[in-house]
């Protein structure tokens, strides 16, 4: 019998029907059909229309540049997003905030909600920690060189008073030394302290503390509009930003199989991609304990025991223009682990923030399509960032009074409060990995804040891209950016990154 090789209608014909008479493309591709390539078993079809269908499963499991979804437009989301769309096709790179975009600015009533966006940030390389002065040191030549974010970068200097009998300032200058960076650091006597930047702080407390430790390199960016920016610069690109808060992760596939295929969000609509990043910090526990119930995660196996949501409490006066022009000669303060202030950008606004962090605990409920409750209490955000207990409005302004007692003398208003979160993890170590288990093998983490990770806004979505892309960054980084097999169930003593933010309190004390 002679062959005739068919036309483009019946090769359409045939595949179609083929389709419909095999199993699920996915589950082919994923290499559960032993006779891949024998058709046989299923109807008799040319030999064009049996190439045809292999080499479309060739395709799809030869092919790399796949869609990518970013939950969270903070530090962590936007920096991934705009290194993604350095190596990846911009157009297949998707980023999903609650928040519009523009962003409101950060000091208005319907500000994003994480601490990614605010009015100011600290930038400095001053750790006791060799591994992040270098990564900050890196970050810092960036927001001074780099055309996109260098005008909101502005080094006035900081002064960190150091707690009696603590060994911080001596372990940063050795790392100083040690990194080849050169230490322009110094000690202040505590009259200098007092006297200089036209005698601002002459009134503060420094009964509690042993040293006052200075940088002159050290400095803040202006928060808001730097993350706006590099959004804007992600777009530009080919990004594609979508507004909506992601509520649950979708999964598709059998047991063998199962994968995340994207996210849903609050307002029903569905978002599909063949790999999903969660940038989504303070709340990452929230989005992710219903898929761990579905699941059946065992506790230690839960994203709450890789970082904890946790907050600290911000107050914000407003200046007049003149005082503005007094405090703008201001450098950062950090006094000791309670607080630091900043200097006021062109909002003319004066921040403190109170560092003595907490968790938030609760059980998550049935509703809201939740179809299983968390078999724990975790920590989550409480749902306004503006609502600040009085209990914890009285400590912050107690300690404002022992830095700068003139803000409360001297009729400065309070311009609002707020809550910050973020999230903490128990090295302060950011969390940037694909996820362990190999059921959701295409999530993957780039979370883990701690309160110290704003500054590396311009250069930490480098690190996430080689990490989605399956490339290292290095067995030091791919060692402190992992999943950690122990998690907040380590024993103490080793020191962190940023020690002070660990919450030791909840919320809920402070509303009782």
């Amino acid at each position: 019998m002679e062959l005739k090789a068919p036309g483009i209608p019946e090769l359409i014909s045939e595949f179609t029907v083929l389709l419909l008479n095999t199993p699920r493309y996915d589950e082919v591709n994923a290499g559960n059909m032993p006779h891949l390539t024998d058709l046989s078993g299923c109807r008799r079809f040319s030999t064009a229309t049996a190439n045809f269908y292999v080499a479309l499963t060739q395709m799809e499991s030869e092919r790399t540049d796949q869609s990518v979804l970013v939950i969270g437009a903070g530090v962590f989301g936007v920096s991934t997003a705009y290194h993604l769309a350095n190596v990846l096709t911009p157009s297949l790179i998707t980023i999903v905030d609650r928040h519009p975009f523009p962003s409101p600015t950060a000091s208005s009533n319907n500000a994003p909600c994480g601490a990614s966006h605010d009015i100011n940030k600290i930038v400095r390389a001053d750790y006791s920690n060799a591994f992040y002065m270098q990564l900050a040191q890196e970050a810092i030549e960036q927001w001074q060189t780099w055309d996109l974010v260098k005008q909101y970068y502005h080094r006035t200097g900081w002064v960190m008073l150091d707690e009696k009998n603590s060994d911080i300032a001596q372990r940063i200058r050795k790392n100083f030394k040690e990194c080849g960076a050169g230490d322009d650091t110094s000690d202040m006597s505590f009259e200098d302290v007092k006297t200089s930047w036209n005698g601002l702080l002459k009134d503060i407390d420094l009964s509690e503390f042993g040293n006052a430790y200075w940088n002159p390199g050290a400095g803040w960016a202006e928060a808001d509009k730097a993350v706006e920016a590099m959004l804007q610069a992600a777009v530009q690109k080919g990004v594609t930003y979508r507004q909506g808060q992601a509520v649950d992760l979708l999964l598709q596939g059998s047991a063998s199989t199962l994968a995340v295929s994207g996210a849903r969000l609050e307002c029903g609509t569905i978002l599909h991609a063949d790999r999903v990043i969660l940038a989504s910090g303070a709340w990452t526990s929230q989005l992710m304990s219903s898929t761990e119930d579905q699941l059946n995660f065992a506790k230690h196996d839960r994203i709450e025991n890789q970082v904890l949501a946790a907050g600290v409490c911000v107050v914000h006066f407003e200046l007049d223009e003149q005082d503005k022009e007094r405090y703008d000669k201001l450098p950062v303060v950090v006094y000791g682990a309670k607080g630091e202030i900043l200097p006021p950008p062109s909002s003319r606004l004066l921040k403190f923030t109170n560092a003595v962090s907490f968790t938030n605990r609760m059980c998550l409920t049935k509703g809201q399509g939740k179809e299983a409750a968390s078999a724990s209490a975790i920590s989550i955000p409480a749902p306004s960032q503006r609502e600040v207990p009085e209990a914890l409005k009285l400590e912050t302004l107690d300690i404002v009074r022992r830095v700068a007692p003139n803000m409360l003398t001297g009729g400065y208003r309070v311009a609002f409060w707020r809550l910050c979160w973020d999230a903490v993890t128990p090295q302060q170590d950011q969390l940037i990995t694909r996820h362990p288990n190999p059921r959701l093998s295409n999530l993957y983490l780039a979370i883990g804040g701690s309160f110290h990770s704003w500054k590396f806004l311009p250069t930490i979505g480098r690190y996430v891209a080689n990490v989605v892309q399956g490339k290292s960054n290095g067995e030091e980084m791919d060692q402190k950016w992992s999943w950690k097999s122990v998690g907040w169930g380590a024993p103490g003593g080793t020191k962190g990154a940023h020690e002070k933010v660990i919450p030791k309190r909840d919320l809920q004390e402070l509303i009782r």
